[in-house]
């Protein structure tokens, strides 16, 4: 959750922010009065107590003090359950309030996100770039129209090239973040709420998550980051462990509850799709140098594809709930004339942290502190397929094969129908 002595800072956020922290700041008063309050009364009944004990029991006073004391536990019983009823408000409170933006963000909504790089150079084609949904249509590989008869749209069936492309994606993205120093997890991906609750993707975005029905309710998994993070949740770390790097490819899967009408062709904006995603866990000190070594290893991906992309700095108004800073890489779609986000690396600082109760012990003896989660896309394979058809599209149909995934594919050189 936030850390309360940063609460101002998440201002920067706009939007309905300034209401919620402005609650937040009503419920906190009101919650530290009744505690005050309680303390008062307390106070006066261990007083009332002293007072009977020294009395005589057949005494006017000892009575009047006896009468008083159960008038008091009375009263803090009640302020008890007032108390908690406030605490439960003010945690309400908490858990809605986004995290504080870092100092380096800059202010502003989307339109003030701040490009920082380009790699690599566009590619030029002699003919109209097509769209990778005509493109993979066209070779048989993606299959749109059989995938809504079997769960309706926002879905797509991968056929023949098309699986294995998937498949050598995810064991290349894999095999390159195992060598970058990254142990591999195969987490469950139906989760239990606490998990969502303390990577921030509830209780504000539950309308945006697939569960189960019934008694024992289980959430489809949104991202890894959920999975991965939750690993240590409630343990105290050893400082000398740090930082921890994990990586996982899972199937991911979203409602899309809010993009009615946005992107309804093509991979972009799907329920269910493919993800390799990277987390890390780090000292307070050193996790914004951990975000660029984070940031290097997403993009390693890409430059080892060979695929044009750019590196943006979001904006505070446009950050993640959970992130104090996130940079983008957009990928060039030359068929839709865009950039598009294919990663997001995002530092958490202690914001998940505090959620999930997960601390570290600098040092022996030392009292434990919050660690800093860190968190990056490693990347999205749908969206890679679709930058790759896109970017490697040939004028007769056929799609171009990077050399580093041709080892991947039996040596194949080009998708053709």
């Amino acid at each position: 959750m936030i850390n309360l002595a940063r609460i101002d800072d998440v201002i920067r956020r706009g939007g309905d922010v300034t209401t919620l922290v402005e609650q937040l700041h009503d419920a906190e008063a009101r919650r530290k009065t009744l505690t005050t309050e309680l303390d008062a009364l307390r106070a006066e009944r261990n007083a009332a107590n002293q007072r009977m004990a020294a009395a005589d029991k057949k005494s006017p006073e000892f009575a009047a003090e006896r009468d008083k004391l159960r008038e008091l536990s009375q009263r803090i019983k009640a302020g008890e359950s007032e108390l908690a009823a406030a605490a439960d408000a003010a945690q309400s409170r908490i858990l809605v309030i986004p995290n504080a933006p870092h100092a380096s963000v800059p202010d502003g909504d989307e339109s003030h996100n701040r490009v920082e790089a380009h790699w690599g150079v566009k590619p030029e084609f002699g003919f109209a770039p097509r769209a990778h949904w005509d493109i993979g249509e066209a070779l048989g590989i993606l299959d749109f129209e059989n995938a809504a008869k079997i769960s309706g749209a926002r879905f797509c069936v991968l056929r023949g090239l098309g699986a294995a492309l998937t498949r050598a994606l995810m064991n290349f993205m894999i095999d390159l973040h195992l060598a970058a120093g990254y142990q591999e997890i195969w987490p469950p991906v139906m989760i239990r709420r606490h998990a969502l609750e303390g990577t921030g993707q509830l209780p504000k975005f539950e309308e945006d998550l697939f569960r189960t029905a019934g008694e024992n309710e289980l959430f489809l998994s949104p991202t890894a980051e959920v999975q991965l993070t939750n690993l240590h949740r409630d343990q105290i770390l050893d400082g000398g462990s740090l930082p921890i790097r994990y990586c996982a490819y899972t199937p991911c899967f979203r409602a899309e509850a809010g993009s009615y009408g946005k992107d309804t062709r093509g991979l972009i904006r799907m329920h269910q799709f493919d993800k390799v995603e990277l987390v890390r866990f780090v000292a307070p000190e050193t996790s914004y140098d951990e975000l660029e070594i984070l940031r290097g290893d997403a993009e390693r991906v890409l430059q080892e594809l060979g695929l044009h992309y750019r590196t943006v700095t979001l904006a505070a108004g446009d950050l993640g709930f959970s992130a104090a800073k996130t940079y983008d890489l957009e990928v060039w779609l030359p068929g839709q004339n865009a950039y598009r986000e294919i990663s997001s690396i995002s530092n958490f600082e202690d914001f998940q942290a505090r959620r999930a109760k997960i601390r570290y012990r600098p040092a022996p003896g030392e009292k434990p502190r919050p660690v800093h989660t860190l968190n990056g896309s490693g990347i999205a394979i749908g969206r890679t397929i679709v930058a790759l058809l896109e970017q490697y599209q040939d004028e007769d149909g056929g799609v171009r094969v990077p050399e580093k995934l041709q080892p991947y594919l039996g040596g194949r050189q080009r998708l053709t129908r």
